[in-house]
C-alpha cells in the first residue's frame, strides 16, 4: 500500500471528503501554534486533515503559503474589481471601493487574525513570504493607475499611489486587529478615505465608527 492509498484510508475513516482549502488554513493554524510551525510538516497538515500529501499539493504548493491563501485570493479579486471600474470614478475612489469589496474580514475573525500576524512577525520564512505577498498587492493597485493615467508601472505617480494605499491598509490592519470592534472593512474605508482628502480633512481622518453587521 502506498502513502497515498494509506491517506485515502485514513480519509475514509475519519474526516468527511471535500476537504477544502479553508479547512486545510484552520488545521494548519492550529498545528502551527500548538506544536511550532518549524515542528509541523506538510505530513502532518495531510494526516490531521485525513488527505495524502499529494492531495496537499493540489491546494498549497508550501507550508508557508497555507497562510496566505485568503491573501493571495484578495489580491485577485483586487485585480479583477478594478479591471471592472468605470472610467467615470475618479481613481482613488475605484481604488478604495475594489479594496474594501475584496476584503471579507469581520470582527470576530480577529483571534485568528493576531495568532496569523504573531507567527508572521517570528518566523523568517513566513516573514520573507510576506514581503512578497505585499508587493504583489501594491503591484496590482499600481498597474491599475499605471493604466488609468497612462504612464509607466514604473513612474512614480503610480508607484506612490500603489505604496500609500498599501501603507494605509495596513495602517487599517493594524488598527482593527488592536480594537475589534467591527469589520475591517470599516477601517479600510476610514483610511482610504484619508488618503484621497490628503489627510487634512479633521472629519474623514477621525477614528471610524464602527458598524456591526
Amino acid at each position: 500500500m502506498t502513502n497515498d492509498d494509506l491517506g485515502h484510508e485514513t480519509a475514509r475513516r475519519g474526516r468527511p471528503p471535500g476537504t477544502t482549502t479553508r479547512a486545510l488554513e484552520v488545521i494548519a493554524m492550529h498545528l502551527f501554534t500548538t506544536q511550532g510551525y518549524e515542528q509541523t510538516t506538510i505530513d502532518h497538515i495531510a494526516a490531521d486533515a485525513g488527505i495524502s500529501r499529494r492531495t496537499f499539493f493540489r491546494y498549497y504548493d508550501s507550508k508557508a503559503s497555507v497562510l496566505w491563501g485568503a491573501f493571495d485570493s484578495e489580491v485577485d479579486e483586487i485585480r479583477t474589481l478594478l479591471a471592472r471600474t468605470s472610467s467615470d470614478l475618479a481613481l482613488m475612489d475605484a481604488v478604495r471601493e475594489a479594496v474594501v469589496a475584496a476584503n471579507h474580514y469581520r470582527a470576530e475573525d480577529v483571534s485568528e487574525l493576531r495568532a496569523r500576524m504573531t507567527l508572521i512577525a517570528s518566523v523568517p520564512e513566513l516573514a520573507a513570504s510576506a514581503a512578497v505577498r505585499y508587493d504583489a498587492w501594491e503591484r496590482a493597485v499600481i498597474e491599475f493607475v499605471a493604466a488609468r493615467t497612462g504612464q509607466p508601472v514604473d513612474s512614480l505617480y503610480p508607484l506612490a499611489v500603489g505604496r500609500a494605499t498599501l501603507a494605509v491598509c495596513r495602517a487599517a490592519y493594524e488598527r482593527w486587529a488592536t480594537v475589534a470592534d467591527a469589520d475591517l472593512t470599516v477601517y479600510l474605508d476610514a483610511a482610504l478615505r484619508s488618503l484621497s482628502a490628503g489627510f487634512t480633512n479633521p472629519e474623514v481622518d477621525a477614528e471610524p465608527t464602527p458598524c456591526k453587521r
